[in-house]
């Protein structure tokens, strides 16, 4: 059985985050792997891996990115 979720707290550092942004990161990672796939159906599976690696390393980093940026945005608040 599944328990509910009633309440999600946020820190009050990354209440700021530009979810847009996180959102369009996602996108573009979704794309990324969609190529990834298709290189891998024509043959080529070490090319699709070295993309997918590629990406997860920079996803991340961006993301690192915009929740730095909030925690620093939620400091200056205070």
């Amino acid at each position: 059985m599944q328990n509910k979720v009633r309440s999600v707290r946020v820190p009050p550092e990354i209440e700021t985050i530009d979810l847009a942004s996180l959102i369009k990161e996602c996108a573009r990672h979704l794309r990324d792997l969609e190529s990834a796939s298709l290189l891998n159906s024509q043959g080529n599976p070490e090319a699709a891996e070295a993309l997918v690696r590629a990406r997860q390393t920079d996803l991340g980093r961006r993301i690192g990115k915009l929740v730095f940026e909030a925690g620093k945005r939620g400091r200056e608040k205070k």
